[in-house]
């Protein structure tokens, strides 16, 4: 989900849909009661499978000016699938068109500036999280499918985090810039299956990841490192393999906290102090099998400072334009959450 400027948000769901929703929903204490909501048309043809569909949704730096949107998906080509990203100009609708209809929200002038390569079988570890940089290039976060050697492999994008301008375009200071093709694009590599990526106020980024059996990661990227996978790892696969432990090969960049037992992250946001001072600097990272929120310490050391229980899965976090804490949960009947924190 992303926030408009007008404080309504943007949401995906996997299976394909794109909801405008407003936010002046009831809280916990009440009837439940339901939010505006709409659906937004233009979306691509989405052909949801395991782990893929709709993914991420993110808007320009200027969209004020632009009206720009990024959203990530998955395409398919008989048995084999790969993340793409694309962008497009968002139409809020509302205004009546010639026929006096009130016209729908949409998506329009759709292009494609990005895709996984190459398309691999398997329905897993797609990643596509997406974050603008300060300076206003365009990571991508890109999954290894559940490949493995793919994330080590310089000539294929997968397991890695890429850097783009806003257009799709290869910034020329990339760290492989010179080889050209794919990998041109990438930042670092040797990820699993990245599913949280955020900027911090100093402008370094964060990337957490999904480990095999053990092992989740929470990684300061820095340009141009390998983060080890699958050669290192603080879990081991799931068919009881070890795999060695990053303390095993100081070369690599060892993640700056590790969980075992897991939390299974996804989404990640840095909270910036407007609605609760004590929190500001911290990372939030939504937990799908630990069912929680997890706040981490983004400055040394690295490390989870509380964890927050919640009543399911939590798939995405956010920061509402009132510095409030939005939440969404995962599968069949989630709800988008509102979330204030009272002082002890």
């Amino acid at each position: 989900m992303t926030f408009l400027p007008d404080g309504r948000l943007l949401v995906t769901e996997k299976p394909g849909r794109l909801l405008l929703v407003g936010t002046a929903g009831k809280s916990s204490g009440e009837e439940a009661g339901d939010l505006p909501i709409a659906i937004v048309d233009g979306v691509p043809e989405i052909s949801a499978a395991g782990q893929g569909g709709l993914g991420d949704i993110v808007l320009h730096p200027a969209f004020s000016d632009n009206a720009l949107v990024y959203f990530s998906y998955v395409e398919r080509d008989g048995s084999l699938s790969g993340a793409v990203v694309a962008r497009a100009r968002f139409d809020a609708g509302g205004t009546p068109d010639a026929a006096g209809e009130v016209t729908a929200p949409s998506l329009e002038n759709k292009e494609t500036i990005w895709r996984q390569s190459p398309m691999v079988s398997g329905n897993g570890h797609y990643g596509h999280r997406l974050a603008f940089s300060p300076d206003g290039y365009l990571f991508i976060s890109s999954g290894e499918r559940q490949k493995f050697t793919p994330a080590q492999d310089l000539q294929q994008n997968l397991g890695k985090i890429v850097r783009l301008h806003d257009d799709g375009n290869v910034p020329t200071d990339n760290p492989w810039s010179s080889e050209g093709g794919v990998t041109a694009e990438l930042w670092s590599i040797g990820h699993r299956n990245p599913l949280g990526l955020a900027f911090d106020a100093t402008g370094q980024l964060w990337e957490h990841e999904m480990g095999p059996r053990g092992g989740d990661e929470l990684n300061r990227i820095v340009r141009g490192e390998n983060y080890g996978y699958p050669l290192v790892s603080n879990g081991d696969h799931y068919d009881g393999e070890d795999i060695p432990d990053h303390d095993t090969r100081p070369d690599l960049q060892a993640p700056a906290t590790s969980w075992s037992p897991v939390i299974s992250p996804a989404g990640l946001v840095v909270h910036d102090g407007v609605a609760w001072p004590d929190w500001e600097g911290s990372g939030l990272i939504g937990g799908l099998s630990s069912t929680s929120i997890v706040r981490v310490s983004l400055t040394e050391p690295a490390e989870e400072i509380e964890r927050f229980a919640m009543p399911t899965r939590v798939r995405e976090v956010e920061l509402g334009n009132d510095g409030v804490l939005y939440a969404l949960e995962d599968r069949e009947g989630a709800r988008l959450l509102r979330l204030e924190v009272e002082a002890p």
